[in-house]
């Protein structure tokens, strides 16, 4: 009897992913932005459909269809990688976000986008740099892991490229940038990723570097983010989003602002519905070529 009341016990002090906080890289930067963006993206819920809400736009969808590409090669044998042209698979991959998809208002906008991620991926093809090099799966579909049992905080997110470097047996970290605009020196992209790299496989991660596909041939290496330090950052800001959703508060500081207020156009029936994503959520476009969306920076 006793051992059957230790067990019980200890199944009910174990850490619980579904009642956990997740966090990532993107809804922690929605939550920077805006609390209120952060609330329509992430927690709220049509209640017809019972999904969440995701805007499209120009950008996103070419940052979409660009990474699907190379996230496709990544699984692949490094002698077959480049078999089948890039400019080939991104025809596949841009069917996905083709048209109303990716909130393109006209086939000459969308012919636009479409030059800018063949154009981005003709680089690739010819610079292929680390790519021809053994790579290192994390073997979970979304890697996640425990950010902190006691706040029950699980941080998660996908890193586009690890290359294996078998001389130390390490990793270097690479992300794929398809926007024109370099990221933020304070952007929590990289500590998201070191934390997330340190804790879901066994390699560590010996550099961290980005590729600006639409801007440089080269990768630009960026410092290794102090594990603890990161650790210490990620955590702080994601007990400030568990509180809000605890309390039900999401305002924005702002009383509207570019980053929500495309959400409540949607919900004031202005966006156009065009579809469902792989992950249930409700696509819509508002009536521009680039609406705001945050998800576009990300990419």
């Amino acid at each position: 009897m006793f051992v059957i009341h230790l067990l019980g016990a200890m199944i009910n002090t174990m850490p619980d992913k579904y009642s956990a906080t997740w966090v990532s890289h993107s809804s922690l930067s929605d939550y920077i932005k805006c609390p209120r963006a952060y609330y329509l993206k992430n927690v709220y819920k049509d209640p017809k459909t019972g999904h969440k809400i995701q805007i499209t736009g120009p950008s996103l969808a070419l940052g979409l269809a660009v990474h699907d590409v190379l996230d496709t090669i990544s699984s692949l044998p490094t002698a077959t990688r480049f078999d089948v042209p890039l400019p080939e698979r991104f025809e596949t991959s841009w069917k996905k976000v083709s048209g109303k998809l990716g909130g393109f208002s006209s086939p000459e906008t969308e012919k636009m986008y479409k030059d800018r991620g063949a154009a981005m991926l003709e680089r690739v093809a010819k610079h292929k740099g680390p790519l021809v090099n053994l790579t290192v799966k994390i073997k979970q579909d979304l890697p996640n892991y425990w950010l902190s049992e006691e706040e029950n905080i699980i941080l998660c997110g996908k890193v586009d490229w690890l290359e294996y470097l078998p001389d130390s047996d390490t990793v270097h970290i690479i992300d794929f940038k398809t926007s024109k605009r370099e990221e933020d020196p304070n952007s929590l992209q990289l500590p998201i990723y070191h934390l997330l790299v340190a804790n879901c496989q066994k390699r560590h991660a010996a550099k961290a570097s980005y590729w600006y596909l639409e801007l440089s041939d080269e990768l630009s290496e960026k410092p290794l983010p102090d594990l603890e330090e990161a650790k210490e950052t990620v955590l702080k800001l994601a007990k400030r989003v568990k509180l809000a959703r605890k309390l039900g508060k999401f305002d924005c500081p702002k009383g509207g602002c570019f980053a929500c207020t495309p959400f409540e156009k949607v919900l004031a029936g202005e966006g156009e519905f065009v579809g469902e994503d792989n992950f249930h959520r409700d696509i819509y476009m508002l009536n521009n070529d680039e609406p705001s969306s945050p998800d576009s920076e990300l990419l």
